[in-house]
C-alpha cells in the first residue's frame, strides 16, 4: 500500500494506473476505520483492480456546534487496518490541500436534503456533496463504495452522479451491525456504557416494525412511525430526533405504504448522535440493511 497526501501526485499515479487498463474503485472515509468500511474496502476488491481510499474529516459538512474537532482520528491504526485489507493506495490529504483557500464554488443540493438528517442539519449534505465531488475529481474512479448506514448520503451521491453525468457507478453496500445489532460507527465510541448498552434496540425496534408492515398490521406511513417512535420511546433513554418512513431512494413523502420504501431513526445520546434504518419492498423483504 502506498500513502498519498496530494491530489497532483494522486491524479498522476491513478491516471497512469488506468492506461494500464486497471479498474479503479474507490472508497471515501473520514477515518477511524471500522468493519463497517473495510466491508466497503471487500466490496470494492471483489470488483476492481485498484482499490484506493481516502481519509478525511470534510469540515464543510458539520454545522455549527457539531464534532468536527472532536470527531475520532487516529492515523497509525488506520493505516494498518487498511494496508491490512488491501487498500492500494491510502489518499490522506490535509485540510490544507483540500481547501487551498476559501472555496469560490460549492455544490447546493435542492432535492432530498430537506428531510430526515437534512431537516436537523441544515448545509450538511451540500458540503457532503462538494467533498464528494472534489474526491470523485482527484480520484477519476470507475466505482465508489459508500455505506447504506447513511441512506440519505447514498441517495443524493447517487442523484449528483447523475446530474452531473459522471462516469462513476455508486455502489451501495449493506449495514455492518456489532453482533447485537448497533450499526458499525466511528462514534459509537462516544457512547457511556448505559448508553451503548440500550443502543441496538434501535435496529430492533426498526426491524420489528417494518416485520409488522410487510405482515400487513400497519397500511399507512403515519401508522408505522407512530408504533416506532413510542416503542422506542419506551426503550431508550435518547432523544429522538426523527422517526420517518419516505419512498427511496427519491426520499419523498406518501401515504399508503406501498412500493420500495425506507423507514429512518436518528437519537440523539449525551456524545453521538445515532442513525438506523431499514429499506424494503412493501409485500417482499428484500433483505436487511
Amino acid at each position: 500500500m502506498i500513502e498519498i497526501n496530494r491530489i497532483s501526485e494522486l491524479k498522476d499515479y491513478l491516471k497512469s494506473e488506468k492506461e494500464k487498463g486497471k479498474i479503479i474503485g474507490f472508497v471515501p472515509t473520514m477515518g477511524f476505520l471500522h468493519e463497517g468500511h473495510l466491508k466497503l474496502v471487500e466490496k470494492a476488491k471483489e470488483g476492481t483492480d485498484l482499490t484506493v481510499m481516502s481519509i478525511f474529516v470534510n469540515p464543510l459538512q458539520f454545522g455549527e456546534g457539531e464534532d468536527f474537532e472532536d470527531y475520532p482520528r487516529d492515523h497509525d491504526r488506520d493505516m494498518r487496518l487498511a494496508e491490512t485489507h488491501g487498500v492500494d493506495v491510502l489518499f490522506y490529504p490535509h485540510i490544507s490541500e483540500m481547501y487551498p483557500g476559501p472555496m469560490s464554488a460549492t455544490l447546493t443540493v435542492h432535492e432530498g436534503t430537506e428531510v430526515l438528517c437534512g431537516a436537523s442539519r441544515p448545509g450538511h449534505f451540500d458540503g457532503v456533496a462538494t467533498v464528494v465531488m472534489k474526491l470523485f475529481q482527484a480520484v477519476n474512479p470507475d466505482y465508489a463504495y459508500f455505506g447504506m448506514k447513511d441512506a440519505q448520503q447514498v441517495a443524493v451521491i447517487k442523484r449528483m452522479v447523475s446530474d452531473y453525468h459522471m462516469d462513476v457507478t455508486v455502489v451501495p453496500v449493506d449495514i455492518v451491525r456489532e453482533e447485537d445489532g448497533l450499526a458499525k460507527s466511528s462514534r459509537n465510541v462516544n457512547l457511556t456504557e448505559s448508553e451503548r448498552e440500550e443502543a441496538p434496540q434501535i435496529y430492533k425496534t426498526v426491524k420489528e416494525a417494518v416485520t409488522k408492515a410487510l405482515s400487513g398490521e400497519f397500511q399507512f406511513s403515519y401508522e408505522l412511525e407512530s408504533w416506532t417512535r413510542s416503542k422506542l420511546e419506551k426503550r431508550i433513554s435518547g432523544q429522538i430526533d426523527y422517526v420517518s418512513v419516505y419512498r427511496f431512494p427519491e426520499l419523498t413523502p406518501l401515504s399508503r405504504l406501498e412500493g420500495d420504501l425506507i423507514l429512518a431513526v436518528a437519537v440523539y445520546y449525551s456524545n453521538a448522535r445515532l442513525i438506523d434504518n431499514q429499506t424494503w419492498r412493501q409485500g417482499e423483504m428484500e433483505g436487511e440493511n
